[in-house]
């Protein structure tokens, strides 16, 4: 074949344009679906939609989406029931097959802040101190270095008692051995006769133990009885006459055991809207139409961090890092004033006060689900508006 100059063959000018197609030819794919738009997601249905008021105040699709992908997220666990209000006002609302707003539904540690408070109305009433010795018999005896502890340390988890929440062998928990086992018939006794592991105020250490003790100190307060009935009839009566009824939690039902003790730590059943008219007061800082239920600054003490551990307050978590490293609610990622009143399988009462907003979620999510449930429960927050 004849030679070009500089030794170029003829068929190099008809492979030229080929090799040039064939370099641009991974630009083109990498442009392609790198700058088309995003597929829209699919149309909610119906009775998704439906479940946000029209005049929420915040992306009404936004919001129903994120409580739909909560109810459908297998990974997040059961969720029985959704209520988010804004404002003072319910602006989402939804439950799971079974379920409606007339279910009572366990709050377990939810009970918790609810104790809180009950302990805060008889500190106002002067019929407990904040910083005295806890009025337990078991520990006025002298000598025992428990009558040292006092009821701030006792509300603020950390009263030095010798009690296991969790254990991998559960009976070796107390919290099992308390509720379940041996301690089940009374349950104070159980929990006051533990001995000091550590020094009272020194370290945190979460114990629903703990707050069965708070729930034996207030029936003490109320009555000098030991009749189990009477201490029932009267901690009830003041739960709901001080309480429940105040603030319209009509659905509210507190359990007790033998001795008449109420199961503070656990045991208090309510429905949805109960628990979100919980949130409220402790969002309008234990106002109800201008009274004021508990003293002055007393859920600015249970909001407040402490000294142990920032991510807890007074029966009530915060939205802070924990001194041990666990999860907690959502610190970094959604303002630190949130708190929240947080239950066992993932029972969850969400205040974030500077955006007006409480949302409450019930059901069951066991410990594996419950990362994913946080991230859907957060979704739901900065779609309400609340972060």
């Amino acid at each position: 074949m004849a030679r070009l100059p500089h030794g170029k063959s003829p068929m190099s000018k008809l492979y030229r344009p080929s090799i040039a197609l064939l370099l641009l030819v991974p630009a083109l794919f990498a442009c392609g679906p790198a700058e088309q738009k995003a597929a829209p997601p699919k149309p909610l249905d119906p009775s998704a939609l439906a479940v946000v008021v029209k005049d929420a105040g915040v992306s009404r699709q936004r919001l129903a989406r994120s409580i739909d992908q909560l109810f459908t997220d297998e990974a997040a666990g059961e969720t029985r029931a959704l209520l988010v209000m804004r404002g003072g006002r319910i602006i989402a609302e939804r439950y799971g097959e079974g379920f409606d707003r007339g279910t009572r539904h366990l709050g377990w540690s939810m009970s918790k802040s609810v104790t809180g408070v009950m302990i805060g109305m008889l500190v106002g009433d002067g019929r407990l101190r904040l910083d005295e010795s806890a009025p337990v018999p078991a520990w006025q005896r002298p000598g025992d270095p428990r009558g040292e502890i006092t009821l701030r340390e006792l509300l603020q988890m950390r009263s030095g008692l010798r009690h296991i929440e969790d254990a991998e062998i559960p009976p070796k928990a107390d919290t099992v051995r308390m509720l379940l086992l041996e301690g089940r018939d009374d349950m104070a006794s159980y929990a006051e006769a533990q001995p000091l592991a550590t020094p009272p105020g020194s370290k945190f250490v979460y114990s629903s133990a703990t707050t069965v003790i708070l729930a034996d100190l207030a029936a003490r307060a109320l009555t000098e009885s030991t009749d189990p009935a009477v201490r029932r009839q009267v901690v009830g009566n003041y739960l709901r006459t001080r309480l429940f009824d105040q603030i319209g939690m009509a659905g509210a039902r507190a359990e007790f055991d033998a001795a008449g003790t109420f199961i503070g730590s656990s045991m208090l059943h309510a429905t949805a809207r109960d628990w979100a008219e919980f949130g409220e007061f402790l969002r309008n800082d234990g106002m109800v139409k201008g009274a004021r239920l508990v003293p002055q600054g007393w859920i600015s003490f249970m909001r407040a961090p402490s000294p142990r551990n920032p991510g807890y307050g007074a029966q009530i978590w915060l939205n802070r890092k924990q001194v041990d490293g666990g999860a907690g609610l959502w610190p970094g990622k959604a303002p630190a004033d949130i708190f929240a009143a947080v239950g066992h399988l993932g029972q969850y009462v969400v205040v974030s006060p500077k955006a007006g907003l409480t949302m409450v979620r019930l059901g069951k999510s066991d410990a594996d689900q419950r990362d994913a449930l946080r991230a859907r429960l957060l979704d739901v927050l900065k779609a309400g508006g609340g972060v």
